[in-house]
């Protein structure tokens, strides 16, 4: 597709990020599955669920804008999860690989808020306030998952990697 409009370009940005999404449902439950820590375990496990029905809510700013669901390749997700799965399988002490979980995760989380934080400027910009509101919805979940990772990390983690 040739990107000419605002709108074209917010199209496109919405298959990246569902990409995005659908990547993660798949690479979230690895990590819980690496990490030691019962809290982070927990916390990745529950933005699984949240990841899941963002899945879902994307498929209805889809709907919203009379367009079908379709994923278009997120090269940046593929590198940011290539590189988190590189780091994690060379690391071995769990305190330090639960430290290193969080800042993957929340490299991504990072990412995800760029993006939303784009794509809801632009629906507001295009007049598509409902489908404005539901990204917002995805937005504050990614916000509260970074938030919650960086407690995590500042509670515990990263003064047990220090050790």
């Amino acid at each position: 597709m040739t990107v000419t409009t605002l709108n074209d370009l917010f199209h496109e940005t919405l298959k990246d990020i569902y990409f995005a999404e659908k990547k993660l449902v798949s690479a979230l439950p690895k990590m819980a599955n690496k990490a030691h820590s019962p809290q982070l375990k927990d916390t990745i496990l529950s933005h699984l669920a949240e990841t899941e029905g963002q899945v879902e809510r994307l498929e209805d700013v889809f709907a919203a804008i009379g367009k079908k669901p379709m994923a278009k390749k997120c090269e940046a997700i593929e590198g940011l999860l290539k590189e988190a799965t590189e780091l994690l399988d060379e690391i071995k002490d769990k305190r330090t690989l639960d430290a290193a979980i969080i800042s993957s995760s929340q490299t991504v989380e990072h990412y995800e808020i760029a993006r939303y934080g784009t794509l809801v400027a632009w629906a507001e910009e295009l007049g598509l306030d409902e489908v404005a509101a539901m990204l917002q919805a995805t937005l504050d979940e990614e916000l509260t998952a970074d938030k919650a990772l960086s407690a995590i990390a500042d509670s515990f983690v990263n003064q047990k990697a220090a050790a």
